[in-house]
């Protein structure tokens, strides 16, 4: 008889401080030990033990309540072993609706819930460690990246040298082209000179004659035939009419051929006047035509080359100084701590989001694309803006279209680790303002955060509490 009454004064004594402790975590249950009064958590009152869970909110912290729905301020503690414990209002203690996975807010209700904290811990356990291997591998890649960004900058690097000694060398080609240019122009010149200073008469109409004859004399032969006629005269109003056989007989005169002196009292005055006939590809008469000596022929052919010499090294020159500046413009940009960015530059992700294309040019721009092909610009590369601690961990593009009756189009980038790179979503928030998601393994954070990973995974294979 008296060890049953041990017993049960044992089991009721049990009952009584389970009542007492209900909905408390580990680190507050030395507060709620059986005492004659209990002092509430914020010092602002003592009550009797007995009122603590009775149901009667007498704390104003609500501390006096934490296994019962009395307080409104008050918080249940779900221990739920397997899973991650938490708080809850207490107001959703004994609602029927079960809020902790382990079933213990509702001690008091005729609501039957299953435990699922195992089935839960063991799903998050599941996507913790699948994390953790996608972090293994995006430092792992992250790794790789740094590698190629230090080899791609070092090329770049030595492609600047090398475009600068190109630079440098065409240079030197530049200006003694120019001097060769400025020395044939010279010769040109002289050489008319010299041309105007001699006899204005005679001597050099017959030179000028005698060039236009065998302009016209295509088989070299001493004279000027129908077909010659044909193939090289035109009439000044329609040039592109070929001459009769009888129209190219009238002009030589009434014969089938013409030999030099006969071209120097005939074809020829007609040929000078420029009135009516004209040599094809010729403009006007034929006058003042002493470029076709042959002096002057030299020494124009001899500028036009040397203007077309020059012209060539001015465009290669030009070519290499674009190049050096856009190599330039591209070494200073910011490409992370380690340069593990700087696989992104000349690259394009894109991403179909309903009726539009998003196209993410790192470091350059971002861009939309409609349906219709029309294209709208959503900010231009600006700068790095995360977080202090982490400055790379978000991209800012600025400066974009307008929008109608809104602000200017801007896009915040947010790289997040994976073992890809390629964008994951697109968002607009508000209006003409967009987020995108870049997965990245170069957004892989250091060991540091694996080593918090590995510590919540092993926290949640045994009881714990927040």
């Amino acid at each position: 008889m008296r060890c049953q009454i041990i017993i049960a004064a044992t089991f009721w004594s049990v009952c009584v401080d389970s009542r007492k402790i209900r909905g408390i975590s580990l680190s507050y249950k030395r507060f709620y030990r059986e005492r004659k009064s209990f002092l509430c958590i914020d010092g602002s009152r003592m009550v009797p033990f007995e009122q603590v869970n009775d149901d009667y909110c007498d704390c104003e912290d609500g501390s006096d309540e934490p296994g019962t729905a009395a307080c409104p301020n008050g918080r249940f503690y779900c221990t739920n072993l397997g899973f991650r414990p938490h708080y809850i209002p207490s107001s959703r203690v004994n609602d029927g609706i079960c809020d902790c996975c382990d079933t213990s807010d509702e001690y008091n209700s005729l609501t039957w819930c299953l435990n699922s904290c195992r089935n839960l811990g063991q799903r998050e356990r599941a996507d913790l460690e699948g994390r953790m291997r996608t972090l293994d591998e995006g430092l792992r890649l992250k790794q790789q990246l740094i590698e190629e960004g230090v080899h791609i900058w070092r090329e770049k690097q030595t492609q600047l040298i090398e475009l600068q000694q190109v630079a440098e060398d065409l240079q030197v080609k530049l200006e003694e082209h120019r001097r060769r240019k400025n020395t044939a122009d010279r010769l040109r010149e002289q050489t008319l000179m010299a041309l105007e200073a001699e006899d204005n008469g005679p001597r050099r109409q017959n030179r000028t004659i005698t060039s236009i004859f065998h302009q016209l004399d295509s088989n070299n032969d001493g004279s000027i035939t129908v077909d010659e006629v044909q193939a090289k005269v035109a009439y000044v109003e329609d040039e592109e009419r070929i001459l009769s056989e009888d129209e190219a007989v009238a002009l030589l005169g009434g014969g089938h051929q013409m030999d030099l002196t006969m071209f120097q009292h005939m074809l020829w005055n007609n040929l000078r006047s420029g009135d009516s006939i004209k040599i094809k590809g010729t403009h006007g008469a034929l006058v003042g035509l002493v470029d076709e000596d042959p002096n002057i022929k030299a020494a124009g052919s001899a500028a036009e080359r040397a203007a077309a010499d020059l012209k060539k090294v001015e465009e290669a020159f030009e070519t290499v100084n674009m190049e050096i500046s856009d190599l330039t413009k591209k070494l200073t940009i910011d490409y992370g701590a380690d340069r593990e960015y700087l696989f992104m530059n000349n690259q394009c992700y894109q991403l179909k989001v309903y009726e539009y294309t998003y196209t993410l040019c790192p470091f350059n721009q971002v861009t939309q694309k409609d349906v219709s092909g029309t294209e709208v610009s959503l900010g231009k590369w600006g700068t790095w803006a995360g977080t202090p601690g982490n400055q790379y961990s978000q991209m800012r593009y600025e400066s974009g279209e307008p929008c109608w009756q809104g602000p200017t189009r801007n896009t915040t980038v947010v790289l997040t680790c994976g073992t890809e790179t390629a964008l994951r979503s697109v968002k607009e928030p508000s209006k003409c303002q967009y987020i995108m998601d870049l997965q990245t393994p170069v957004a892989c954070q250091p060991p540091l955060k694996q080593q918090g990973i590995h510590s919540e995974l092993k926290r949640q294979g045994v009881h714990s509490e927040l």
